[in-house]
């Protein structure tokens, strides 16, 4: 999160989110069954699993490991109080390292935010170098990009990248519009946890190599909630729900958020689960300077440094002249920094040897500290448990046959950790749900792998917007906006009403009814209505001479199987209707027919495997379309039109190559005018006016080369690239000289320099292009040209 963008929005959503906790919280009612928790008037109790769950709540084999050995008679016993800070958290690392060095032993652990993660991680037997090694692969599109792959993405979602989409999808109810709760939805997060927290599984937090406590904060009611039992990633996660960056967590039908909002230096948590000495590392929360503060991102930030610094004086006034306090020196490191964090491991590792003198004293002799060490890391002997049975729950629209059918973890195989976060992420990548995550749950002989889904609150019916600008700086600046409303899950089938708008340049209007023909979705039937009007320029060398309004309109059926994530075929029935009439231009332009039936058959094969369609790199792609105009069945003229486009991309490092042809033309005979199309403009011909070749057969081939100058987190980064073009057109339309000269024909070369940059609202391109006669043009692009 290091562009201001990003840092605003983080700073923004947290600073708002946490006003509502800013007034001293009322004390609530016991809940039944309570877990250990600290007491307090600003303390709430987390339930238990309920016990009609029967063996559920039980831990599962491997998550039992013997704790470690009570502190000897005459030792006090310590307790390690990390605070939470976001990025900054990760200088726990470095005092951990010099607490092994000192030979400290940890009695308990309890931690806020990320200090939660690093004290699950350090108290269930992970090593120092083990955290410094994963703290390396760790970033901030690994934590907070909850999509997966796009090459695993359900095809009928990634067809949704080829249009101008934008934004938020805005959820469609009868009290109006609602968003989701939180900018990612924390699956990516939570499966990084589930790494870090070496024992799977429900856990007794007390019976882990070290006991262990996790803060958070129910949203509900402003109160702190302790974690003292559970999966140890979802306690973890619901510490570090930042409010309103990422979804809040669901547990115990309690609606859980950061727990920095109410004790962001558990010192009173550590002390009630075993300490009698505290060592606290704070990580600081410094307020800025009046002179400072002089725009609404200073004054977020300081209401943010404020309500977090209000909890951390009173948890620092509660320490004793025995108590350890580290401070490290972090300065202006950014808590959204994810990226650097290893950064700031040396940072803590000397704040904890700036008090090494006072830690001396609780040091203990190696042997003794050996065993203590042994007993926390011992490996864990149990092995990963055989499915039995896959369960799907807390999604009651959605199918269950849909969401077992795209796992790759299949029943009577024995549990693998990474493919079953995998597959939790292909599953939210379908777009039905806003948080997913798994149990296993042991019953008398045998193990059920249970998929918990929570459905989106604000579905089943969504709303979309799109934005596209472009513009070749020759007098003409086109615009497309565009809304789409989807009504998902019409039935158990996965039945699906979507109808989209968009108006400018080329305009459009559709409603289609995509019904599923069998559980697994491999099938479906699409009735579907449309009009589309597009604007058809005529150029005279690089002059716009004339300008056709071609509207097509009419209705479809169409029968289809989809290849899972790989592809989607589609074979239907075309009626309706077309008008092709001049807008501005010389009468010689004139078609002598305006009015065209339209009616034929329609083939289109769609391939897709590139990871990326705003800036592919790496993967392929390809659409092969085929339309039967057919008099028989009501159309005016008879042709066959082909239509084939195909990218191809890879990366190396910081260099990337697409490759792509296209062509489009007709099989077997001519084409009416009103079928032609166009070729000209950015990386179709550069240098030309974009569609200044209007034909019945266009061929385009082109190789581009991008080279990544910076890396935007959760984005696809900052380019420059150049392109070389080759095509030609085939049987352009022609007019008396009188009117101008006549375009290029033959075989044409083009090229491009650019720079490509993607951002919230979409890539934006800008570029100049030079055809190989001497053509040139600037362009602008908002939206994948």
């Amino acid at each position: 999160m290091k562009t201001p963008f990003a840092r605003l929005v983080f700073l923004m959503v947290f600073g708002v989110a946490g006003l509502a906790f800013a007034q001293p919280a009322e004390r609530t009612p016991s809940a039944p069954a309570p877990a250990t928790v600290v007491p307090g008037p600003n303390t709430m109790q987390l339930p238990q699993v309920p016990a009609d769950q029967g063996e559920t709540a039980k831990p599962a084999p491997e998550a039992q490991p013997a704790p470690v050995r009570e502190a000897r008679p005459g030792r006090p016993r310590i307790g390690l109080v990390l605070s939470g800070g976001g990025a900054r958290g990760a200088a726990h690392i470095g005092v951990l390292k010099v607490l092994e060095e000192m030979r400290i032993p940890v009695d308990c652990v309890a931690g806020t935010s990320m200090g939660s993660i690093v004290g699950a991680a350090y108290a269930s037997g992970m090593t120092v170098d083990e955290m410094q090694a994963e703290l390396k692969e760790l970033n901030l599109a690994k934590l907070f990009n909850d999509e997966p792959p796009r090459q695993d993405v359900p095809i009928r979602r990634k067809q949704d990248d080829q249009n101008i989409f934008f934004g938020p999808e805005f959820g469609v109810k009868k009290g109006g519009v609602s968003l989701p709760k939180g900018v990612v939805s924390g699956v990516a997060l939570e499966a990084e946890l589930r790494r870090l927290a070496r024992i799977p599984g429900y856990v007794d937090f007390d019976k882990l190599p070290i006991p262990f406590r996790a803060v958070a904060t129910d949203i509900g009611t402003g109160k702190m909630v302790v974690f003292d039992r559970g999966e140890i990633a979802t306690a973890t996660r619901a510490s570090m729900s930042v409010p309103g960056i990422v979804a809040p967590a669901e547990v115990g039908g309690k609606m859980l958020v950061d727990g920095g909002l109410t004790r962001n230096l558990p010192v009173d948590v550590a002390r009630d689960t075993c300490a009698d000495v505290v060592i606290a590392v704070n990580l600081g929360t410094p307020l800025m300077k009046q002179d400072e503060i002089t725009s609404l991102l200073g004054v977020t930030t300081q209401m943010i440094n404020i309500l977090t610094e209000q909890n951390v004086q009173q948890s620092l006034a509660s320490l004793k002249p025995e108590d350890i306090l580290i401070l490290p020196e972090l300065g202006d490191f950014s808590a959204g920094d994810f990226d650097g964090m290893p950064k700031t491991v040396p940072i803590g590792e000397a704040a904890a040897r700036r008090v090494a003198d006072r830690l001396a004293k609780y040091s203990v002799p190696p042997q003794e500290y050996a065993k203590f060490a042994a007993a926390r890391t011992a490996p864990l002997v149990a092995g990963a448990p055989v499915i039995d049975e896959i369960r799907v729950t807390g999604a009651p629209r959605v199918n269950r046959d849909v969401v077992v059918a795209s796992m790759e973890t299949k029943v009577g195989e024995p549990l693998d950790r990474d493919k079953i976060d995998y597959d939790l992420r292909r599953i939210y990548g379908r777009g039905d749900f806003e948080r997913v995550g798994y149990r296993v749950i042991s019953e008398p002989g045998r193990n059920v792998l249970e998929i918990e889904g929570i459905q989106k609150s604000w579905g089943p019916d969504y709303l979309r917007f799109g934005l596209g600008l472009n513009t070749d700086f020759r007098g003409d600046a086109y615009f497309n906006l565009l809304a789409s409303y989807r009504k998902s899950w019409l039935n158990k089938w996965g039945g699906e009403w979507r109808t989209d708008l968009q108006v400018g340049r080329n305009s459009f209007a559709s409603t289609e009814l995509y019904q599923p023909l069998d559980p697994e979705q491999y099938f479906f039937v699409a009735p579907r209505l449309f009009i589309n009007r597009d604007p058809i320029s005529i150029f005279s060398a690089s002059n716009k001479v004339a300008q056709y309004n071609r509207t097509y309109y009419g209705a479809a059926l169409d029968l289809g199987a989809q290849f899972t994530r790989y592809g989607e075929l589609r074979l239907g029935l075309v009626r309706g209707g077309l008008d092709y009439t001049l807008d501005t231009g010389p009468v010689v332009f004139s078609p002598e027919q305006s009015f065209f039936q339209m009616g034929g058959v329609n083939l289109r094969l769609y391939l897709d495997q590139l990871d990326s369609w705003r800036i592919p790199k790496q993967g392929w792609s390809s659409i092969l379309n085929v339309y039967r105009s057919e008099p028989g069945l009501g159309a005016t003229d008879p042709y066959t039109r082909l239509d084939f486009s195909a990218i191809g991309a890879g990366t190396r490092g910081r260099h990337t190559l697409q490759s792509g042809v296209r062509y489009s033309g007709p099989i077997g005979g001519s084409l009416p005018i009103y079928a032609f199309t166009q070729l000209g403009g950015f990386q179709q011909l550069s240098g030309y006016s974009t569609g200044q070749f209007y034909a019945r057969e266009t061929i385009l081939g082109r190789l581009v080369y991008l080279y990544r100058l910076a890396e935007i987190p959760l984005f696809q980064g900052a380019y420059l690239g150049a392109s070389l073009e080759t095509g030609r057109a085939i049987g352009q339309l022609t007019f008396p000289p009188s009117v101008g000269p006549p375009n290029p024909t033959g075989w044409l070369g083009a090229g491009s320099l650019f720079f490509a940059v993607d951002t919230p609202v979409g890539p934006v391109y800008l570029a100049y292009g030079h055809s190989f006669d001497g053509a040139n043009a600037a362009y602008f692009f908002l939206g994948r040209p």
